[in-house]
């Protein structure tokens, strides 16, 4: 029989979704499983969103331009405008979802053998979209006892070598929800500027922050607007997952001539999605403050439960809508499996992420998991007292 590719190979599963399976066959038992492990929002896409999916009335689903429709990158300028990022309408480029962004920009900048320096833990799909350009994921670590702060610039330079072509962050984080502080960015900043690197930022969640801080966006940073990669997208924005919209943004005109070469190759963004997610750049802004209330609740409820489950602790994070939390457990990847195929307390059992699949360091994360506060209060509430008591049952618990 042929042998699978060597890239095939060396692809790493998602700790999001591996575990899929066995939530599936746990509700064909009769289970109840509270879904934490993924970051699919239960809160409501804006209804004029939903009221132009409703009121299509094309005779031809056609293709799209291979950089999206010009109408809806046109309301984009205006939108990112008020977050104090300015750009043209041609410095966007519509992708399918912005796990498409990530990909085209890492094929259009990055040669086989490249390398680029994230912070760890780190979005699994990072190393996956990497692994597809041939290039390798260099991490730095940051650590749950010091909130998931960057560390100190020299920790970078350890790791600049000559194949060092980018940094790429995810502000806020997934999967720590931290949140990168001015000095932080200034630092990315002038080791962009000093190693001419390219930085990847990938800025999906920046509409929740709960700091009160003002946000800080890479394309604030001065002196490097021509190095710096944008990475959007309205899953999370606009509870709108599964229309797959993102865009790429750039000043840099080259990376944008390859980009379109990648998109051209795909023919077109998704024309439905698109027709969707321009029509939700008008919804009112009581939408937007309805939900990021809703999210500063939730946080309060699953922050506070975790760390008084005995033996539990997380950072409180400062954005997105996810934690990382350590438990009191030899392995999360096991005790995520047993909550699934032999726990349940009442008919009820809980869903995480290991959170060691976030990390590429051997070892790191063995005790973590991330959890996603996309639940109502309640569910959280219910979902909390359920870890509780599966941390109690665990053989594995230490």
């Amino acid at each position: 029989m042929p042998e699978i590719s060597v890239r095939g190979l060396e692809m790493p599963e998602s700790p999001i979704r591996k575990l899929a399976p066995l939530a599936l066959a746990a509700k064909e038992r009769g289970i109840k499983v509270y879904h934490l492990n993924i970051g699919q929002p239960d809160l409501p896409t804006p209804q004029c969103g939903l009221d132009a999916l409703k009121h299509i009335d094309r005779k031809v689903l056609e293709y799209s331009p291979s950089q999206g429709y010009l109408s809806y990158r046109k309301k984009l300028v205006d939108f990112y405008a008020k977050y104090d990022i300015h750009v043209s309408a041609d410095d966007i480029i519509i992708t399918t979802g912005g796990s498409e962004a990530v990909l085209f920009a890492f094929m259009s900048c990055l040669n086989p053998g490249d390398e680029i320096i994230v912070p760890e833990p780190a979005y699994a799909n990072y190393m996956t979209f990497a692994v597809s350009a041939g290039a390798k994921i260099r991490t730095i670590a940051t650590s749950i006892e010091e909130g998931f702060a960057l560390p100190k610039v020299e920790k970078f330079n350890e790791l600049i070598n000559q194949r060092t072509r980018g940094i790429l962050i995810c502000n806020p984080n997934n999967p720590t929800g931290y949140l990168y502080t001015r000095r932080e960015m200034n630092q990315i900043r002038d080791l962009v500027k000093e190693h001419d690197l390219y930085l990847f930022s990938d800025e999906v969640y920046r509409e929740y922050i709960y700091t009160g801080s003002p946000y800080i966006s890479a394309m604030h940073l001065k002196g490097i607007e021509d190095n710096v990669i944008l990475i959007d997208s309205v899953s999370k924005r606009y509870s709108e997952c599964g229309i797959r919209i993102g865009a790429l943004i750039t000043k840099n005109e080259e990376v944008k001539k390859a980009v379109m070469k990648f998109c051209q190759a795909r023919l077109s963004p998704p024309l439905i999605g698109q027709i969707v997610a321009e029509a939700s750049l008008d919804a009112p802004e009581e939408y937007y403050r309805d939900v990021y209330d809703e999210y500063v609740e939730r946080r309060k409820c699953l922050i506070d439960g975790l760390n008084r489950i005995p033996g539990v602790y997380s950072p409180i994070p400062m954005g997105a809508f996810y934690t990382v939390a350590q438990l009191p457990v030899d392995d999360a990847d096991k005790f995520c499996k047993w909550c699934l195929e032999e726990f349940n307390y009442e008919g009820e059992t809980v869903m995480m992420a290991p959170a060691a699949g976030f990390y590429t360091t051997p070892g790191a994360g063995v005790d973590q998991v991330r959890i996603a506060y996309v639940l109502k209060k309640d569910d959280l509430e219910r979902a909390l007292f359920i870890l509780r008591k599966a941390l109690e049952a665990y053989p594995g618990r230490k």
